[in-house]
C-alpha cells in the first residue's frame, strides 16, 4: 500500500507550475531543501514512532525516567538532532537565493496589474511584451518586480521563489534558466477576480539568439498572450 501510495503522489512532483522540477540554481537549491525538509521530518517522525511503540510494548518502560527529564530529552533534546541541521542548511540555502552585490546582471522589468504581466527590457531599447518573459539561457537576470494597481505575487516555479509586486516598490529577484525551452510563470497573491488568469509564458532562448529572438517577437506581436 506504501508504494501505491508513494506512485500516486510522484506525478505531482513534476510539470510546468512544479517546484520539485527546477530549471536553474535557484529552483535547484529551493527544491534540495525541500527535500532535506522532507526527510528531516521523516527521521523525526520515526523516532517518535520508535518512543510510541516501546511505551505500547512493554508497558511500564521509562517510568523510571523523571517528567522533567522526559520534557528535555523528548521535546528539546530529540527535535534539536533534526532541526538544528535542518536550520542552518536552510541559511546556507537562503543566502545563495540572494541577489547579492558584486555583479550587475542584466535586467528586466516586470510590471504587473490586474490582470496582466508587462515586461520591459531596458538593456534593449525598453522594448516591451506582454504575459511572455524572454530570458537568455545560462544568464544570471535582475527582475525588478513592481505593481500599478494591487499586490501581486511574481513567480516563475522552476526558477526560483515568490516575490511580491508592490505599488510604489521595486523588489529585485535574481533567476536564471539552465536550458532553453517554454516554461510557465503566474501570479501567486490573490489580487482579485481575475487572479486566476494571470499567468504568463517564460520564453528561454539561447544566449547568442536573445536579442534578435526578442526583437522579432516585439515586432510581430507574437510576444503577447491574451
Amino acid at each position: 500500500m506504501i508504494q501505491v501510495g508513494m506512485l500516486a503522489v510522484l506525478p505531482g512532483c513534476n510539470g510546468p507550475l512544479s517546484t520539485l522540477d527546477p530549471s536553474g540554481p535557484a529552483g535547484a537549491s529551493i527544491a534540495t531543501l525541500w527535500w532535506s525538509m522532507l526527510v528531516g521530518a521523516g527521521i523525526l517522525f520515526a523516532l517518535v514512532m520508535v518512543l510510541f511503540a516501546m511505551v505500547i510494548r512493554r508497558p511500564g518502560w521509562g517510568s523510571n525516567v523523571s517528567p522533567g527529564r522526559w520534557i528535555v530529552l523528548g521535546g528539546l533534546v530529540l527535535p534539536a538532532v533534526v532541526l538544528l541541521p535542518l536550520v542552518a542548511y536552510a541559511l546556507i540555502a537562503g543566502e545563495r537565493l540572494l541577489p547579492l552585490p558584486g555583479l550587475a546582471p542584466p535586467r528586466i522589468e516586470a510590471v504587473g496589474r490586474q490582470w496582466v504581466w508587462t515586461f520591459r527590457y531596458p538593456d534593449h531599447g525598453g522594448v516591451e511584451t506582454r504575459n511572455v518573459l524572454h530570458l537568455p539561457a545560462g544568464t544570471p537576470v535582475d527582475i525588478l518586480v513592481t505593481s500599478q494597481d494591487v499586490i501581486h505575487a511574481f513567480w516563475i516555479p522552476r526558477f526560483a521563489g515568490k516575490i511580491d509586486a508592490l505599488p510604489g516598490h521595486v523588489n529585485r529577484l535574481r533567476i536564471q534558466a539552465d536550458q532553453p525551452g517554454r516554461y510557465a510563470g503566474q501570479c501567486n497573491e490573490f489580487c482579485g477576480l481575475g487572479h486566476a488568469g494571470m499567468r504568463f509564458d517564460v520564453i528561454v532562448h539561447r544566449p547568442e539568439d536573445f536579442s534578435a529572438a526578442l526583437a522579432r517577437a516585439t515586432a510581430s506581436g507574437e510576444s503577447e498572450r491574451e
